[in-house]
């Protein structure tokens, strides 16, 4: 029997409110909703969940990510335009980390479109709502 795989998820500041935040750019379910729906739709892999406000908890979780997980699924949120913490703790891993992004950052504000993070992504996903995460974790399958 193959052994389950491990991913986790890891949302950055303001996605705890996720549902409540600007429901036109991101939709009017939860975080915690949708989570369970994905862990309900992929039993066969074992899901984790992790939010932080803080840019220092989310380098220390991707760290501590690295030989424990089979996958990062990371949406960094505006530290992805600003901290090279978080592209620098990417690319010190050996864990495969997927960028995702629920808004087309693209269609934005122009500082939108830096990112400090894709240059140590495995790939990248924005624009396809709170389903991103899904292609995400399909990509590890």
């Amino acid at each position: 029997m193959a052994q389950e795989l491990k991913i986790l998820i890891i949302n950055g500041p303001n996605l705890n409110l996720l549902g409540k935040r600007e429901p036109d750019v991101y939709g009017n379910q939860s975080f915690g909703d949708y989570f369970s729906k994905l862990q309900f739709q992929f039993k066969e892999t074992e899901l984790s969940y992790f939010q932080s406000n803080s840019e220092g908890d989310l380098i220390t979780k991707i760290q501590d990510a690295d030989g424990v997980f089979d996958g990062v699924v990371l949406n960094a949120a505006a530290y992805t335009h600003t901290s090279v913490g978080i592209g620098d703790a990417i690319a010190a891993v050996s864990v495969p980390v997927i960028e995702v992004h629920i808004s087309n950052t693209f269609a934005r504000e122009s500082f939108r479109h830096q990112s400090y993070i894709s240059k140590h992504a495995t790939g990248i996903i924005v624009g396809f709502g709170l389903q991103s995460y899904e292609l995400a974790i399909k990509s590890f399958l």
